[in-house]
């Protein structure tokens, strides 16, 4: 396999961290690193693989000769220098979303089967879909081949992480807050968010619940193309620290053989749970490469066998989940650098 130079923008973040450790197990291991953030992170050590290396603020020639060029720390990181890498002829995978709208970006989740969406030599970059876009669509995608969906609907559980560190942090500091009978902080999210189920911030909030909801929403419908049910969600904030929770709610157009949709779930990224003793969670899910699901199923009257209505409960590990699907879609696009050099 040729040897590729890989640029991470974002390295010292949550997502940027998981990335390095997914990518050390890859087929793209063997690569050279840049890694790169803001300023205030220059000079910390840190290490990909066997790989020991430091911590650089982004400049002018960061890009040069980069194969690929990950962007996994804020918005506004991708949107100052994502056309910097493209001129420096590197691929550009944007996990921040940033570029999900940009003409010509293309979303992508290739452990879909219904994913159609044509990678080449034109494209400018790729967005890997939101976790809980990859997490949504597989389910539902594995349902619809058994019978056809009438209606799904999905609350997402939305962990801190997802937000970052600061994030993270605020939470943490509201619980000892709360346990002290202290004032609490709200740089982030403007609102108690500890010991507390959220549909919406407060006014100041740096994180904004219903731009994520529009996110899912954009990208499920990007990559499912009407191949796959239409989807109804509400994005919830969890007062977890870590790992997305779903509750989804499916309705057939005639009643299914229950064997029939668990064994239509099951298979490559799945975990299907079949005992209630061990529910997914997100704390279960933490550090799995898998969707850990369980199927409850409304029975048709006295035949307990057959259901044309179902729940899933279902947790992933957020940020593997999107490194891991990161990673998918780099490997996907080695054709498009063969000699592992910049074209």
């Amino acid at each position: 396999m040729p040897v590729y130079k890989i640029a991470i923008a974002g390295a010292s973040t949550l997502l940027g961290r998981e990335l390095k450790d997914v990518v050390s197990d890859s087929p793209l291991a063997s690569a050279s690193f840049a890694l790169l953030d803001e300023e205030d992170a220059q000079g910390q050590l840190d290490q990909v693989g066997d790989e020991v290396t430091f911590i650089q603020a982004i400049s002018a020639e960061a890009f040069d000769h980069a194969d690929f060029t990950f962007f996994c720390g804020s918005e506004s990181l991708t949107l100052r220098y994502w056309r910097q890498a493209l001129r420096a002829g590197s691929t550009v995978l944007d996990l921040s979303g940033a570029l999900d709208q940009e003409t010509g970006v293309l979303v992508r989740a290739p452990w879909l089967g219904t994913e159609a969406a044509a990678v080449d030599l034109f494209t400018p970059a790729v967005v890997p879909a939101h976790p809980a876009v990859i997490t949504l669509a597989l389910l539902l995608e594995r349902l619809h081949h058994a019978a056809p969906v009438r209606l799904a609907a999905a609350t997402v559980l939305e962990p801190a992480s997802e937000f970052g560190r600061a994030a993270m942090d605020e939470l943490h500091q509201q619980t000892v807050s709360l346990l002290s009978f202290q004032s609490l902080p709200r740089a982030v999210y403007d609102a108690q968010a500890a010991y507390n189920l959220l549909a919406g911030m407060g006014e100041s909030a740096t994180v904004n619940l219903a731009a994520v909801e529009a996110r899912i929403r954009r990208q499920y419908e990007a990559l499912t193309a009407g191949r796959s049910p239409s989807l109804a969600v509400q994005v919830i904030h969890a007062p977890v620290f870590h790992g997305h929770t779903f509750s989804i709610v499916v309705e057939f157009d005639r009643p299914v053989e229950i064997v029939a949709l668990e064994e239509a779930l099951t298979g490559e990224h799945v975990d299907l749970v079949l005992e209630d003793t061990d529910s997914p969670s997100n704390l279960a899910a933490t550090g799995q490469n898998d969707v850990l699901v369980r199927l409850r199923p409304e029975p048709l009257g006295r035949n307990a066998n057959v259901a044309s209505r179902l729940w899933l409960w279902a947790a992933a590990d957020n940020l593997r989940l999107h490194a891991q699907n990161a990673v998918q879609c780099a490997l996907d696009l080695r054709r498009m650098r063969p000699q592992g050099t910049v074209q």
